[in-house]
This record gives structure tokens, sequence and C-alpha cells, in this order.
């Protein structure tokens, strides 16, 4: 039924574009011109009629129905020059113009105007785009990283200096879906979590919808992360190999006769490091290596049909020997592959079919005196994706797409080689969405959308209503709105410190999945020429949310829906953005206030009439207070430097009151210590504050490539920020003892163009 609608609907989109007659229009992709380089989100159009496009995730556009005419069309994408020409359509022309822009590092003698269509970033609300080069420029920890930046955006807080994850207005890590060229990526994290997946070398596109997302994407309460690798230079052969302390990467790229390719590869480089320590220092991994590997292939079959084939591999190995007579092994990692198919059908009419492939894997074991305990968490999942893009005229755009699939959880535990607990879930799923941005005029756009999911266990069906919606006072405001409902049949089980153990487990039947709804008010502004000021306010709410009942002392022989406890929680709060994004000195700051709290039975339970009734509580990652601040200056051609500070309210605990002797017994020597604690998360860690700079000189390696060397100081004036507390209760009173996070760091790297 489902299929027969689609055809229907094509055959019916493909008709109906021949009514329109006379006038013109104008489509085409936009592009690195040193590169080859598609630009996602580059501003395109004319401004004698203040008519324009963005390109979408493929890098195409179109403007249809132009009335026939000599008209400047402009294009216009952060960091590259202004695009400029002069066209003329006849009536019923259907003019096809690939652009290609120029990055600003290349010098021409030109002056550069611009105007204040063109100063205008297309930027929706919620949503972020992080530049690729400011994520290699920023202080980092070893190493450059995509969810570092990204959690350097207002709206998105980091958990530690030990962990990559996300936690976006007030949701868990679970809470966000992440994308790697249209594919799930279930568990992206190295080294315990102490960075993502990402290789920023195979990186050509990051942008974060923080909330509110429109129809087209679904899956998760709260926000959406793409990530595109680049599809590999259309020019030349080029590649870079950058060697540093925690790992080293090489990619390399170019073209061939009917498209191009990207190879990338990162492994560590810490087992020189490791031999060393183990000389004399106890309890160093006797093991320990990552590595990640990225590659695209791209077809142009015809200029109207591009195929493109995108894999990825990462894994991660640790063997930590602990006691005389104990060791645990951890093996983990994502596999994902995914081929794509974009076709233009008609200058109208747009298309994209992608097919998925994404398996996660987590193998932990612990040897503790002979006695072995193992785990083994496998998730398959397999989709097909099919989108399409129509412009039936010049106030909508139309949006529909399915996505459907089987998911394959697996979950086994044993000890002492006897099966404690095992789990196989296999679901199919899929969803149809179809959204349409209307504009009635020049100030206005409405962006109604809806969303429909079905999940085979359990029998759940969803239906998510989306709407969004623009006015431009002026020129250089615009103020936002967006309501959605959001569903998810997924829950991640994880250590707060490390994410070797993560677990994911499914809704099912008998465990409903959980829902919400978010509300996002905002305006972004253009200040001044080059600046730019977003604001927004927003509030979420969260239902039935399900995660393993950690008051279950046994799981063995439990019914899967009897593992879990369902609660409720909500969000809101402000952000606000402030950026320079043009000239020698460029940057941001980030503020947000946010508040989020969680309720779940038997949590700050207080007697009402007799009842139990449990209270809302922080969850760790509540923040209330967090900005960042990032600047960078280039001196000349070869120097250049970045600054980062952050500062953050201390995260919430729950306080250790007290403790006392349960048991005192003459014939037993070992006293039974309990302790009280306080109400959960009420107390606060103190406050998290840390500054990095980072300083880069560019230069040639033997003249035979181009080369950049980068120094860091992370933590440059030494902030032992706390980490946890550690309680002793050997001694009366408890002895408490605050463990610090990094210390100040430096950190060198080398990396050569070739």
């Amino acid at each position: 039924m489902r299929q027969s609608y689609l055809f229907v609907l094509l055959f019916f989109l493909v008709g109906s574009s021949s009514v329109i007659a006379q006038s013109a229009s104008i489509n085409g992709y936009v592009t690195d011109s040193e590169t080859g380089e598609t630009l996602i989100s580059a501003n395109v159009g004319f401004q004698e009629i203040n008519k324009g496009a963005s390109s979408n995730t493929l890098g195409y556009f179109t403007l249809p129905n132009i009335e026939p005419g000599t008209y400047i069309l402009f294009c216009s994408y952060i960091g590259y020059r202004p695009y400029r020409k002069e066209i003329t359509l006849e009536p019923g022309e259907s003019l096809r113009l690939d652009i290609e822009l120029v990055p600003e590092s290349i010098e021409l003698d030109e002056i550069i105007v611009r105007s204040r269509v063109e100063e205008e970033e297309k930027k929706n609300i919620g949503t972020a785009q992080i530049n690729t080069e400011l994520i290699k420029e920023l202080p980092s920890v070893f190493e450059a990283d995509v969810f570092r930046s990204v959690q350097l955006l207002p709206g998105v807080k980091a958990a530690s200096d030990f962990s990559s994850g996300l936690y976006i207005r007030g949701g868990s890590p679970d809470q966000t879906l992440i994308l790697l060229d249209r594919t799930t990526v279930y568990n992206p994290s190295h080294f315990f979590g102490f960075f993502s997946t990402f290789n920023p070398d195979a990186i050509k596109d990051v942008r974060l919808y923080k909330g509110g997302y429109p129809a087209e994407y679904g899956g998760r309460l709260g926000s959406v992360l793409t990530i595109y690798n680049k599809d590999g230079n259309r020019n030349e052969t080029t590649g870079s190999a950058t060697v540093g302390l925690l790992a080293s990467r090489l990619s390399v790229e170019g073209p061939y006769s009917k498209g191009s390719w990207m190879l990338a590869s990162r492994r560590s480089t810490l087992e020189p490091l490791l031999a060393g320590l183990r000389q004399s220092i106890d309890n160093i991994p006797s093991k320990f290596y990552f590595y990640d590997f990225n590659g695209k292939v791209n077809l142009d079959a015809t200029e109207n049909d591009k195929l493109s084939l995108a894999f990825y591999a990462g894994q991660d190995r640790v063997s930590f020997p602990f006691g005389d007579d104990s060791e645990f092994n951890l093996d983990y990692g994502n596999q994902t592959l995914s081929g794509n198919w974009t076709h233009i059908f008609s200058e109208n009419l747009f298309s994209n079919f992608v097919l998925t492939g994404s398996r996660y894997f987590n193998f932990p074991k612990f040897n503790i005196a002979g006695t072995p305990f193992t785990r083994e968490n496998n998730i398959y999942d397999f989709s097909l994706k099919a989108d399409l893009e129509y412009l039936p005229g010049n106030n909508h755009q139309i949006k529909t797409g399915v996505w459907a699939g089987s998911f394959t959880l697996r979950l086994q535990d044993s000890f002492d080689n006897e099966n404690t607990f095992q789990s196989r879930i296999q679901n199919q799923y899929a969803s149809f969405y179809i959204q349409d941005e209307y504009r009635p005029s020049e100030r206005w756009i409405f962006t109604p959308g809806v969303r429909f999911n079905y999940f085979s266990d359990g029998d759940y069906m969803r239906i998510e209503p989306r709407f969004s919606m623009e006015f431009r006072p002026v020129d250089r405001v615009r103020l936002q709105a967006a309501y959605g409902r959001y569903n998810q049949f997924l829950t991640l089980i994880t250590n707060e410190a490390f994410s070797g153990f993560d677990v994911w487990l499914t809704s099912a039947e008998g465990v409903s999945p959980a829902f919400g709804d978010q509300f996002v008010i905002g305006t972004k502004t253009i200040p001044f020429t080059d600046y730019g000021l977003d604001i927004e306010f927003y509030y979420r709410n969260m239902n039935d949310l399900f995660e393993l009942d950690p008051f279950i002392p046994d799981v063995s022989g439990l019914l899967y829906e009897d593992l879990f406890r369902v609660g409720e929680g909500y969000a809101y709060g402000m952000e606000v953005f402030f950026e320079k994004r043009r000239g020698n000195f460029t940057g941001f700051i980030g503020y947000t206030l946010g508040y989020t709290w969680r309720k779940f039975p038997g949590y700050n339970a207080e007697v009402t009439e007799g009842n139990q009734v449990a209270r809302f509580y922080p969850p760790k990652y509540d923040r209330r207070h967090d900005m960042n601040v990032v600047g960078n200056y280039k001196f000349n051609d070869k120097w250049k430097a970045t600054l980062s500070f952050n500062f953050a309210t201390g995260q919430s605990y729950t306080k250790v009151l007290g403790r006392y002797v349960q048991f005192d017994l003459p014939w037993d020597n070992n006293n039974r210590n309990a302790f009280t604690v306080g109400k959960v998360n009420a107390s606060r860690l103190p406050n998290y504050h840390r500054m990095d700079v980072s300083f880069s000189r560019s230069g040639r390696f033997f003249d035979l490539g181009d080369s950049e060397l980068q120094f860091q100081i992370i933590n440059v004036y030494s902030r032992r920020n706390t980490w946890f507390l550690n309680y002793d209760f050997s001694e009366n009173p408890v002895g408490v003892d605050e463990i610090s996070m990094l210390p100040i760091l430096p950190s060198i790297s080398y990396t050569v163009k070739f």
C-alpha cells in the first residue's frame, strides 16, 4: 500500500512539473573550486528580485519560476569569496549552472563588496554548523575531535575532561541521533570515551539540530547530529599526514575518470609510551590501541545521476592486568556502510536513495582468579531510505520520504562459563514523513510537517506532528519558533566515566517507547557586518523514559520487561550565541542557562499521606550556567593562534552524610559499615573552568608539500577541576578526596599536506 502511494506521488510530482510554462529556472551544484567538494547550505539567489535558496545536503540548489530577464546571480558561503555572474534567462529556459566558490585563503586582486542578502547565512531554528577547519584549530587534549568542538556550542554540555558524550538541552547521550553519511552510528567513542570516532581529516560537514528539528529526522527525543564524509578531490590527488602524541593520521584523495575517491585512517601511537611506563609503574595496560578507517568512492554517472559508496570501521582493544591473577579485556567498535544514489528528475524534482548498514559490537571480559565474566552486545541495523524534494512554485518546497529497516540487538552475559542472561530482539521499523516549506511572502516562512513511525516489537505506531515558522520584520532580523513531538525506541545503559561498557536496549512488548514535546522560540540577527547574534529559548518534556532498574540485585530469570524502571523529565533554558565570522580575528561567545530534571520511582521519595512519592532531581549533566569563549587570530600568512575558555556550574552529585557500624558482633572481626546519603544529586561540585591555547605555524616540508606545526597548552593555569569525590570509610569521620581532572598539559603535532 505504502509503495503504491509513493509511486503515485512520484508520478504526480514528475507530471506536474510540466505545467509551469514560460517562466525560467536555474539549478546546479555548489562546489569548492580547489577540491570539487560540494558545499552544503550555500546561499544562492538574485539580489534584484530578493529571491534565493540554499544548497541541500548534496550541494544541489534550484531556483524555479523566474521571470525571464537579465539578473546578477550571487552565491555565498562562510570561508569562501562571494560569487557573482550576470545571466540572461529566456522564457521556458532551464539553465544548468554549477557554481565553483574560491576559498578566502586564496589571494585575488579584487575588491569584495557584500550585499545584505549575501551576508545573511541561512540557519533554521535550533541548528548549528561546525566548521571543519575550526575543529582542527581548536586546542584539544592530544587529538582534534568533532564532539569536543560541538561541546563548545550553547545548549551542549560536556560530562568531564574524560568524556566526549553529548548532553544537549537536558538530554542524555542516547537522545541524540548520530548519522555518518545518513547511517546511524551507535557508540562513536574512542579511548574509554575520551574523544569521538570521527577523523577530522575525513569530514566535510558537521551539522547539529539541537531541538525542534524537522520531520525528515526522527527516532530520538532530543537532537540530531549529521556528519558527512568528504567526497574526495575532483581536480588533483592530494593528501595529508599528521603525527601526534596520542594518534597519527593519514588521508589521501583524488579524482579518476568518472568521479573521485577518499581514504583516511587514524591509529593510536601510545604503545611505545605504555611499554616504557610498564617498566616502572604497575597497572599499565599490556595492550592498547584503536583505529579508524574511512573511505568514499563517487561516480558521476550522468549530469543528473551521482552514485557513492561510503564506509567506516573503527575499533578499540585493551588488555589491562590488575592484581596478581586478574585481567580486564575490552573489544568494541563500529562499522558502517552506505550506498547513495542521487537523481535529478527535473529542475523541480530532486531525489536521493540510500542503502545503509551499521554494526556496533562490545565484548568486555573480566578474568578474576581464573573465573571469567563476559558480555556480548551486538547491534545490526540495515535500512533503506528514499527522499524527494519538490518545488512546485515559488512559495512551496515539499520534502517527503520513507525510512525502513531491520534492527537486531543481542545481549548475552556469562559468569564462570555459565550463561546468566540472554536476550535477542529483532525489530522491523518504518517511518514516513512529509513537510512543506511555505513562503506566502518575503517576510514569512511556515514549515508544517508530520512523521509516522512504526516499531514491530510491541506493534507501536506513533504520529509526530512538527511545525516551525519564521518572520522577518527587517532584512537582518529573523524571529523563529518551532514545535515537535518526538519518540524514541532505544535506551543506552552507560557509565558516565567509561563508555566501553555501553549497552543499547530497545522498547518491546511491555516496554513502551519514550516520547516528548519540544517548544522553541528565538531570534537570529546580523547586528553588524560580519557579526551574528542568536538567542533561543526552549522547553521540552520527556515521558516514559525507560532504563535498567539499578535496584534489581540479580537479573537472572527475569522477563525482559521486568528489567526496567520508567520515569519522566523536563528541561528548559536560554541560549545566546554571538559570533564574528570574518577577518583576521574570528570567534564566538556562547552562553547557556539551563535546567533539567528527572523523576524515577524510589528516588528522593517522601512520605505523603502514607504513600511514598518520588521527587524530581537534577541529573548529573545539569549545569545551570555554561559559557564558552573561542577566539582565532591570524597574525600573518604563517602564524595564527586559537584560545578557548570554558566555564560551567559544578555538576550535581549525591552527598554522603555519614557512616555507622551496622553489625559489631564479638565473634566477627569485620565491622560492616553502612552510610547515609542526602537527597539524590542535591549537592554540587565546585564550578568548572579551563583555558586552552594553540599556536600554529604554516610552512613547507622540504619543498614536498605544505606543513603545519601546532603547539598547544591544555589547561593553561592548571585549574584542578573536580571529577568526582572518593570516600574512605576506614576513617572516622569518613575521609573525602577530590579526584581531579586534567592538569596543565602541553601537546604538539605536525601535519604535512602533499
